[in-house]
């Protein structure tokens, strides 16, 4: 008994208590905000959603993401990904994958609406992650101007000040976001797909992401009222169609000026 209470009085207990209590305190927080986003993740999800989706999951995803998501050397784990993820990549058809490259190229879904759904309600059980976004997220009555800003200082390094796209490194590039739907733009910029950040609403609120998304229909409803667009790529096609237009009129110019004076 002795021998115990000088332990208690140790120098060092009173602070292997404090970190003792705050360990278990940040595990018990992190557990219940997990359960609580997960209950919020799957709150639009039935228990037939989640089965079939499980069903279309085996039988078209796992060869590359593993049984129950866990992942393969062929495919990451999607154990927590959401059903923003999954609604983005599967609906988009960038998923499943037609062949392996810098990053998975858009093309027709293979899935449709309903069968997309039950894909993003069974890996939206399996772990917390975004959940897709609510309607009035995605009416595009935001502000535009200040979308313009928030789209110019977060996005346009990467898609172009005009959304028109641009490459990046090794193959890879930021598509165009014209013609694109609202909810795979927001769904987009909360679980980043293939080389873009995530914009957690820490640092991009939803009300920020609803201008920034009202600011490219916006623009993409206006088209081009400045006349030929030529890309939408700056003054490097604008610099280009200059010099190459100028210098024919100037070889015009000559030839004709030569062939007067012979």
């Amino acid at each position: 008994m002795k021998a115990l209470s000088q332990k208690r009085r140790h120098p060092l207990a009173a602070i292997a208590l404090l970190l003792m209590g705050l360990l278990l305190t940040g595990g018990l927080y992190a557990v219940a905000t997990t359960v609580n986003q997960a209950k919020a993740d799957t709150t639009s999800f039935s228990a037939s959603d989640v089965e079939e989706g499980g069903k279309l999951f085996a039988a078209n995803c796992a060869t590359c993401h593993g049984m129950g998501a866990s992942g393969t050397q062929d495919g990451p784990s999607l154990v927590g990904v959401g059903a923003a993820a999954v609604d983005f990549q599967v609906g988009t058809g960038r998923m499943p994958m037609q062949m392996s490259g810098p990053q998975a190229q858009q093309k027709p879904a293979q899935f449709n609406a309903e069968q997309t759904k039950q894909l993003s309600a069974y890996v939206a059980s399996l772990g917390a992650g975004p959940a897709i976004p609510e309607a009035n997220l995605l009416d595009g009555k935001g502000d535009a101007a200040n979308g313009g800003e928030l789209f110019r200082v977060n996005c346009a390094m990467c898609h172009n000040a005009a959304a028109a796209g641009g490459a990046l490194t090794r193959g890879k590039f930021a598509p165009a976001l014209a013609g694109v739907s609202a909810e795979h733009i927001y769904e987009a910029m909360v679980t980043g797909p293939q080389n873009m950040p995530v914009f957690s609403d820490s640092n991009v609120t939803p009300e920020d992401k609803r201008d920034i998304i009202t600011f490219l229909k916006t623009i993409e409803a206006n088209g081009s009222p400045g006349g030929a667009d030529l890309g939408s790529l700056g003054p490097v096609s604008e610099g280009l169609f200059v010099w190459v237009a100028g210098l024919g009129v100037i070889i015009a110019f000559t030839i004709w000026l030569t062939s007067r004076t012979s």
